[in-house]
């Protein structure tokens, strides 16, 4: 019997994307004093935490929801292209992260429809990968991966992240 190599795949895909967008997502986080200002809540908490302050033990339990500014750069008062809704969970002990499930919901001249996510955020990354799961508008069925990585960070006040979109399938 001879040896048999395996034939290369004529139908092998190219990974190319797309579209590629970036954008800013800034989240102030409620920490009973800044009602006015804050753009998310945590809603859920262990028993031995209070839903004021994150709790200890990289904030395992905490359920989070957001609606929080999408801007084009880095600048909290630019004018805003849509809002990021949703929710994050600390669903670790042993390390800080947290799985996130949210919608850009765009309102402005530059796109018209929404883009969904999910996936989980191992937040001590540098740099870390959520699906982009579907969409609406321009974006509808969207599917590709959203890189995110923290631009910013306030302690338990302000955070932004950078959110590079590569879509891979686009109607």
């Amino acid at each position: 019997m001879g040896s048999s190599s395996s034939p290369t795949n004529p139908r092998q895909r190219v990974h190319v994307p797309c579209k590629r967008l970036v954008f800013y997502f800034h989240d102030i986080i409620y920490n009973g004093h800044n009602f006015k200002n804050a753009t998310s809540t945590i809603v859920g908490a262990p028993s031995w935490a209070n839903k004021t302050i994150l709790a200890n033990q990289n904030h395992f339990g905490d359920l989070v929801i957001f609606d929080d500014p999408i801007t084009l750069d880095n600048n909290l008062h630019s004018p805003q292209v849509g809002r990021a809704q949703g929710f994050y969970i600390y669903d670790k002990k042993e390390i800080f992260t947290s799985w996130l499930s949210f919608s850009f919901v765009f309102n402005s001249t530059h796109h018209k429809g929404t883009l969904n996510f999910a996936g989980a955020d191992p937040l001590m990354n540098k740099t870390r990968d959520i699906s982009v799961i579907g969409g609406t508008g321009e974006f509808f069925m969207a599917r590709g991966v959203a890189t995110l990585s923290t631009d910013a960070f306030e302690g338990e006040v302000y955070f932004r992240l950078r959110v590079d979109i590569n879509l891979y399938e686009c109607w």
